[in-house]
């Protein structure tokens, strides 16, 4: 099922949306905490995953 925002997301926008620089969302790819699919040359990311890690740096601080 596909969301109005979509199923991927490009590392470019995840770095955005943390404020981080693109090397620190390849890190948490490489580290297994983000999971993300390669199409052609492109890397994308699993909003799903993503949002999964977002929330649980909320849940960590509260």
């Amino acid at each position: 099922m596909l969301t109005d925002r979509g199923e991927l997301i490009t590392v470019q926008a995840a770095a955005n949306r943390l404020a981080v620089s693109r090397w620190m969302i390849y890190r948490l790819i490489w580290d297994q905490q983000i999971k993300s699919v390669q199409i052609g040359r492109c890397r994308r990311i699993v909003r799903k995953s993503f949002d999964e890690y977002v929330a649980g740096l909320i849940d960590g601080v509260a």
